[in-house]
């Protein structure tokens, strides 16, 4: 038993320390996983826009935008608490938005609760609120942030 020892303890560090290369995103089954390659690290229950079907074409859709992004800044003072921003608009979203003549919009983030909410996180997360954000509790914030890393492509998908 003891020359197994070593080998336990190898294979529990290395799940320990599992890197964070993907962030996918089921907006239909409401879910968000960080993944390294094809194995899931952590899933999260999420709180999409209040119309999540569809990909986010101008500002005030209320839609969350589909595709591949990056995380590409976090933020620690909003009126959410703490975030990391997601780099939509792309220039393929920009391009679209300009020949329908719209605001393609921005400012879509992964963020915790809104600063100040009283309800507890398991109501919150029942239903979809955000503008097009992706919402999770505020612990799971805490968690994601120490998992993911600036620059981290993110695919959403419905």
């Amino acid at each position: 038993m003891l020359r197994w020892l070593p080998l336990l303890l190898i294979l529990i560090s290395a799940s320990c320390f599992a890197q964070v290369d993907r962030v996918l995103v089921d907006k239909s089954k409401r879910r968000m996983y960080l993944m390294d390659g094809q194995q899931i690290v952590k899933e999260y229950r999420i709180a999409l826009g209040k119309r999540p079907q569809g990909h986010k074409i101008r500002e005030g859709d209320q839609r969350t935008p589909e595709g591949r992004y990056y995380l590409d800044f976090v933020l620690d003072q909003s009126d959410f608490y703490r975030s990391i921003h997601i780099s939509y608009p792309n220039q393929a979203d920009i391009d679209y938005a300009a020949r329908l003549k719209l605001d393609p919009g921005g400012d879509i983030k992964i963020h915790g609760l809104r600063n100040g909410e009283q309800r507890p996180a398991q109501f919150v997360q029942s239903f979809d609120w955000t503008d097009g954000c992706i919402a999770i509790t505020n612990e799971e914030m805490d968690e994601l942030l120490s998992l993911v890393s600036v620059g981290t492509p993110i695919d959403i998908e419905w």
